[in-house]
């Protein structure tokens, strides 16, 4: 199981679309992945078309250990899952504050369920917070959603401090892998710039014991699309929402190159034509409770989640 951080302490980067998206397209290949919020605005949950306000525990429960991951989960699409947010989480931090091991909680709640699934997307909130923190120590990779603009990478090195310094006392296994340009449009010298500036500090990691020393940007970019940003009001995917715009045809190959990965079999599959995939169907009704998540989670004798 590859458990992913898509993590930038700055808000309005794209990381929510892109957990969103790169999880359905993921999904819709035929693998098993889960997507956790950890922001306590619930944006996530929100996109996915859960109202928080249903929710009773969630993430929130189960970082105060009032419950436990397996049983919050919710099957929202096929082979899709969420641990679903709300305001609740906001309370998350000053309740664990004398807890001991409080940074590793969610890494411990995991644990009970890597051989069941393929993919864990967590959705990092704007802070290097507490959450934040719990995150970075569950993953073992992380991606990076940057717009490529200059005021962009104003917190970028900070953002990179606070990952090297997690993974030398907490998580020694966990690497930036990939940063993710959105919004981004090959016509504006601005976006190249930047990239070129991100690259040349990137190659200088290389060789190096830092936790970015792997790191490189992805040989594919998310154009601006309107449609990306109109999703969410409707509780969809882009795939549901409309699955031939550029948003769609741009995460399709965010999550091939992110399966290919594993095999190492990178390709710039920025200049290829669109992978084929299923269209991902609404359900008819999503699960609101925690009894529905309970009954959507694969068991061990369940043939259909044996890998």
């Amino acid at each position: 199981m590859r458990t992913i951080a898509v993590l930038n302490q700055k808000g309005g980067v794209g990381k929510t679309t892109t957990v969103v998206n790169t999880a359905a397209a993921l999904a819709a290949m035929g693998f098993r992945v889960v997507v956790i919020d950890l922001d306590p605005q619930a944006h996530l949950t929100i996109h996915l078309g859960v109202e928080p306000q249903t929710i009773e525990l969630g993430t929130y429960g189960v970082l105060i250990k009032e419950a436990k991951f397996e049983q919050e989960i919710m099957l929202v699409r096929p082979n899709l899952w969420l641990l679903p947010a709300n305001i609740n989480l906001v309370g998350a931090e000053s309740e664990l504050v004398s807890v001991v091991g409080r940074e590793t909680i969610l890494r411990e709640a995991i644990g009970a369920v890597e051989d069941k699934f393929d993919y864990i997307f967590i959705d990092c909130p704007p802070s290097l917070s507490l959450l934040t923190l719990n995150a970075l120590a569950a993953a073992s990779e992380i991606l990076i959603p940057l717009q490529p603009h200059f005021l962009a990478l104003q917190g970028f090195g900070q953002l990179l401090q606070t990952v090297d310094l997690v993974n030398r006392r907490i998580n020694p296994s966990l690497k930036v892998k990939g940063i993710l340009l959105c919004m981004f449009d090959s016509r504006t010298s601005l976006s190249g710039e930047v990239k070129d500036d991100i690259e040349r500090f990137l190659n200088s990691a290389h060789g190096t014991n830092s936790a970015w020393a792997e790191a490189h940007i992805l040989p594919v970019f998310i154009r601006r699309n309107i449609k990306l940003a109109e999703a969410p009001s409707y509780g969809k995917t882009i795939f549901e929402y409309e699955q031939n715009c550029h948003g769609a045809e741009d995460y399709k190959k965010v999550a091939q190159y992110l399966r290919d990965m594993e095999s190492g079999s990178q390709t710039y599959v920025q200049d290829k034509a669109p992978i084929e995939i299923m269209e991902i169907p609404q359900p008819d009704s999503l699960p609101h409770s925690q009894q529905d998540a309970t009954s959507s989670y694969p068991s061990e004798g369940d043939e259909e989640f044996r890998i």
